[in-house]
C-alpha cells in the first residue's frame, strides 16, 4: 500500500504540527507514505470563489503528482471533499481526467474504512469538545448529519475513544457551522464572526479543555476567535490525539 500524504498550504503555516502528526500515525501502521515536495494549493479557494479556471492548473498538477499512489490522504476535510467531489467536473470541462478523485481521503476516514484501525498507543487524559465540520460529514460523511433521519454515527469519535485517558463530549447543536466557509468569511465576515463566537461559546460550555475536530480550516477559524477573546479554551487537531504518545 502506497500513500500519499497531502498536506494543505494552510495546515503547513498555522499547523505544522498536524502533518507532523499525520506521518507518524501512519507510519506507526506500517503504511508507506510519501510527501510529493511540488505539492501546492488544490484550487478550492479559487474555483470557490468562482474562477475555476485559475483552479485548472492546480487540479492537473495534483494529479500529476499523486496519480502513481494507492491512496492519497490528507488531515483536512474540505480539501479532500474538493478533490473527490469537484476534480472530476472540473477537468472534464477541460478534456481532462482525473486519477486522484476515486482514491484521496480524509486522514480519520482512511483510518477508519481502509485500515479499520481498532488500537491506538497513547494517552490523552483531557476533555475534548469535537466540532463537526460541513465538509466532513456532508461530503465525506465522516458521521450523520442532525438533519437526516439516519442512525446517529460518527468515525471520528469512534477514534477519539480509542484513545487511553480522553473523555469526548459534544456541544448543543453538534454539528452547527463554525462560520469560516472559506470565501464566505471573507465576503460575509460580521456573520463569520458571529457565527464562530457561538460555535466557540457552545464548546467552550462544555467544560472541555479542548476543541478538537478533523478539518484543520475549522480550526484556525475559531482558534482565531479564542485567540482574540483570550478564552483559556485550546485548539488541537483530532490527528495530533490519535498520535499522541508516538
Amino acid at each position: 500500500m502506497k500513500v500519499g500524504l497531502f498536506v494543505p498550504c494552510y495546515v503547513n503555516a498555522v499547523y505544522p504540527e498536524v502533518a507532523l502528526a499525520s506521518y507518524k500515525l501512519l507510519t506507526h501502521f506500517g503504511v508507506d507514505v510519501d510527501y510529493p515536495v511540488d505539492q501546492t494549493c488544490c484550487g478550492q479557494p479559487m474555483a470557490n470563489a468562482g474562477f475555476e479556471g485559475k483552479a485548472l492548473p492546480l487540479a492537473k498538477q495534483f494529479n500529476d503528482l499523486f496519480e502513481e499512489f494507492d491512496y492519497i490522504v490528507a488531515p483536512s476535510g474540505s480539501c479532500a471533499g474538493f478533490v473527490k467531489d469537484t476534480y472530476p467536473r472540473l477537468m472534464e470541462k477541460e478534456g481532462c481526467t482525473s486519477k486522484v478523485s476515486g482514491k484521496v481521503y480524509d486522514l480519520c476516514e482512511f483510518l477508519y474504512d481502509i485500515l479499520k484501525v481498532d488500537k491506538l498507543p497513547g494517552k490523552f487524559p483531557h476533555k475534548v469538545s469535537l466540532h463537526n465540520s460541513c465538509h466532513g460529514l456532508r461530503e465525506l460523511k465522516l458521521g450523520s448529519a442532525s438533519e437526516l433521519n439516519i442512525k446517529p454515527y460518527s468515525k471520528v469519535k469512534a477514534l477519539l475513544n480509542l484513545v487511553e485517558g480522553v473523555e469526548v463530549v459534544e456541544p448543543i447543536r453538534v454539528d452547527e457551522c463554525c462560520g469560516f466557509g472559506g470565501m464566505f468569511s471573507i465576503e460575509e465576515p460580521a456573520i463569520s464572526i458571529r457565527m464562530g463566537n457561538d460555535r466557540v461559546n457552545g464548546h467552550s460550555d462544555t467544560g472541555a479543555e479542548y476543541i478538537t475536530g478533523a478539518d484543520s480550516s475549522c480550526l484556525m477559524h475559531m482558534g482565531g476567535i479564542v485567540d482574540k477573546n483570550k478564552m483559556p479554551i485550546k485548539m488541537i487537531h483530532v490527528v495530533e490525539i490519535l498520535a499522541a504518545g508516538l
